[in-house]
């Protein structure tokens, strides 16, 4: 074998030895760089503390999920989605509690639990998806409108003269309409006369100035 020979043979196995990893390393070293270690990466600490609940049943509001998840740890805030017209619940709701632990545990044992005949969602929600406006306004408890009260009160309210009359004139149109009703199906029937149309004014009356 002559030296020129030995040397190429040389100069391959240098390279050879030079592209094997050494121990330990996580990657291939690039081209003219010697092999580097990673650092150990941590797994990043769970900083979640809010739920996003699901399907909640009726019957299953504010009360009573304080006091039912409220077994597994502190509870600092807790909203269920109402209609804003009439504050029925719309089924969701969130839940924040004081500890991240908690709330992974109460995620991994509430979710598809049957309750009420319901399968309950439970996801924990990340801090970065958390809307801002979460919150605002969590304590309120939304009264719905009494439909009721609301025609008593119109109905009761006091009236002028002028406003007496339109009330009354709009009785008698309705009564026109259905007596005419009547007669075009053939039946032979008198309507009796409405009061209001011969009463003098009702005693609520307001008078102006």
């Amino acid at each position: 074998m002559g030296t020129e020979a030995k040397k190429a043979t040389k100069k391959s196995l240098k390279r050879a030895t030079a592209n094997k990893p050494s121990e330990g390393v996580d990657f291939l070293p690039l081209e003219g760089g010697p092999a580097r270690k990673l650092p150990d990466q941590k797994p990043a600490e769970n900083t979640t503390t809010v739920l996003y609940v699901g399907r909640i049943p009726h019957g299953f509001y504010e009360k009573e999920m304080e006091g039912y998840f409220g077994q597994f740890g502190t509870i600092k805030r807790l909203r269920i989605a109402r209609n804003k017209r009439t504050g029925k619940s719309i089924h969701f709701g969130f839940i924040e509690f004081e500890y991240p632990e908690v709330a992974k545990v109460v995620a991994d044992s509430m979710h598809n639990y049957l309750l009420f005949e319901h399968l309950l969602q439970v996801h924990v929600i990340p801090p970065e998806h958390v809307h801002p406006n979460l919150w605002r306004g969590f304590n309120y408890r939304h009264k719905p409108l009494d439909s009721i009260q609301t025609q008593r009160e119109q109905h009761d309210k006091e009236r002028t003269l002028e406003e007496h009359n339109k009330l009354a004139e709009k009785i008698l149109k309705r009564d026109k309409k259905r007596r005419k009703r009547i007669e075009a199906t053939g039946i032979d029937y008198e309507c009796p006369e409405i009061m209001g149309s011969i009463q003098s004014a009702p005693k609520k009356m307001k008078f102006e100035d």
